[in-house]
């Protein structure tokens, strides 16, 4: 693992690409208002500016720039493969509106270049501080006191305390093996990873009666190496208790607000009726956290912060809660109503599920559904379900057009899918969501493809393409896949002008 630049942090290897729906501004603005702050998203043609730190590839980054063509976006990363990598995507799709800046934040918190930055409305970190050192984390508070503006929305996700508990020793096991191996980061993880598994066989204490080191020993072959690079052979690697990550967001008049998952909002769905009575002894939302945490497997938080936050009573809240625009994002016939979630198994309501039922046949509101059903009194529960199981998505800007430069994109991303197993999760640009809509890469191939002028007649051609490195005898499921996305999927994306009507 090289060093000598990099300051115990993994950069040999570019991280894997992703994107994060938690981490779009829309997603911010709703956690808000379900914890009661007042939250607007800008229109499209606003200056609004986005900031993110810990960029990667920059592939989140893109879809929100090519989604707001008017925004200006920034994104930074310590790792020069990581812009060379971003700005070529950017270069390809003709996005013009995003920033890519190799920096280190300590320089950029301190130096004329972050000085230059201009006043974010939104921030956003993934994962970053998690793995970066105590230094590094100074300074991220500090660029956020300076470049946030009052009302600016920050998104900050990490491995979070006490789950990773009975990770640490596995944790450290793995890098000290893996820096004393050679090689890059993702061989020297795999070293530590096959030590970790003979401990294992030899019930290694704290191996063999810790659940989340035999749970991650076991289902390590599921991930890539890039990520077991990234996430076991850093040198700061220090995963967070949620009150000492508010502590420190407060050095920049931060204020924790709720989490950018919907659903871990909502105590009824997240623990047992005797964990809530236990919570509900105390009325601190920061005391409730805590106990929350200890109750839930909950590795990665989450979490959204406001600078100035603008409290709403119940009524102004929900009243701005049912102004929401949603549409489906799955079709009629793939809807769910029972729920698995970490309480348990959750069966909605009859009230409930015929709302979810009428939400699946085309944008609307949450005050419209709501006026369906009278009954059902609680619209931050309504769109909470609709939008944390997936199947929905806050759309602030319905009839807006979609732009060039999103059907420029989408033909980039979808243009490198090669293989039907190609492993990268992505998204597609979209200008009614604001963001990107998650899909798997059979979707953005598709997607590619309808955007070039093709014709869904010629899925028998993409599939010969997409399976030169499968199995003969797995192709007639991989046929049917493909013929499942095109039935289910392909209006969905029509009506959210992602490809042409």
């Amino acid at each position: 693992m090289t060093q000598s630049w990099s300051g115990g942090y993994v950069a040999d290897i570019a991280y894997i690409e992703g994107f994060y729906i938690q981490q779009s501004p829309v997603r911010m603005a709703l956690a808000c208002l379900l914890g009661g702050v007042a939250a607007e998203m800008p229109a499209p043609d606003d200056e609004a500016c986005y900031l993110e730190l810990g960029c990667g590839v920059g592939v989140g980054a893109l879809l929100i720039a090519a989604s707001n063509p008017a925004w200006k976006i920034i994104a930074v990363d310590y790792n020069p493969a990581h812009i060379a990598i971003a700005n070529g995507l950017a270069h390809a799709a003709r996005i013009d509106n995003i920033q890519f800046l190799e920096a280190d934040v300590v320089e950029l918190a301190e130096g004329a270049a972050g000085t230059a930055l201009p006043m974010a409305d939104f921030v956003s970190m993934h994962g970053m501080w998690s793995w970066v050192s105590p230094e590094v984390r100074a300074a991220i508070v500090k660029l956020l006191a300076a470049k946030t503006r009052p009302g600016a929305l920050v998104h900050l996700s990490y491995n979070a305390l006490p789950a990773w508990q009975g990770g640490f020793g596995l944790q450290r096991l793995i890098y000290e093996t893996g820096r004393r191996s050679g090689g890059r980061s993702d061989a020297q993880a795999e070293a530590g990873l096959a030590l970790a598994r003979d401990l294992r066989a030899v019930e290694a204490n704290y191996l063999a009666e810790s659940t989340l080191s035999r749970e991650l020993i076991d289902n390590i072959h599921t991930v890539s190496r890039e990520y077991l690079g990234h996430e076991y052979m850093n040198a700061h690697w220090a995963p967070a208790f949620h009150a000492d990550v508010v502590a420190a967001m407060a050095g920049a008049k931060l204020d924790w607000v709720a989490s950018a998952n919907p659903l871990e909002n909502f105590p009824e769905l997240t623990l047992k009726p005797e964990q809530r009575a236990v919570m509900d002894r105390y009325t601190d939302p920061i005391m409730r956290e805590l106990i929350k945490d200890m109750c839930l497997q909950r590795h990665l938080r989450h979490d959204v912060y406001v600078r100035g936050a603008r409290r709403l009573r119940n009524a102004d809240r929900d009243a701005a809660i049912e102004r929401l625009a949603i549409t489906p994002v799955i079709s009629p016939g793939e809807l769910q109503t029972t729920l698995h979630v970490p309480a348990g198994t959750a069966e909605m309501s009859p009230a409930l599920k015929g709302l979810m039922e009428a939400a699946m046949r085309g944008p609307t509101t949450i005050g419209a559904l709501r006026a369906l059903d009278p009954t059902h009194s609680n619209p931050a529960e309504l769109v909470s379900v609709l939008v944390g199981t997936h199947q929905c998505q806050v759309a602030p800007y319905l009839g807006v057009a979609q732009p060039d430069g999103a059907h420029r994109l989408n033909r980039v991303l979808g243009g490198r899918i090669k293989s039907v197993v190609d492993a990268r999760s992505s998204g597609l640009a979209c200008a009614p969501l604001s963001t990107g809509l998650t899909v798997p890469p059979l979707l953005q191939f598709i997607a590619a493809r309808l955007l070039d002028g093709e014709s869904v007649d010629n899925a028998p051609s993409w599939i010969a393409t997409l399976c030169g490195d499968v199995l003969p005898e797995k192709h007639d499921k991989i046929r049917e896949v493909m013929h499942l996305a095109i039935e289910q999927r392909i209006p969905v994306l029509k009506q959210l002008q992602i490809i042409p009507g």
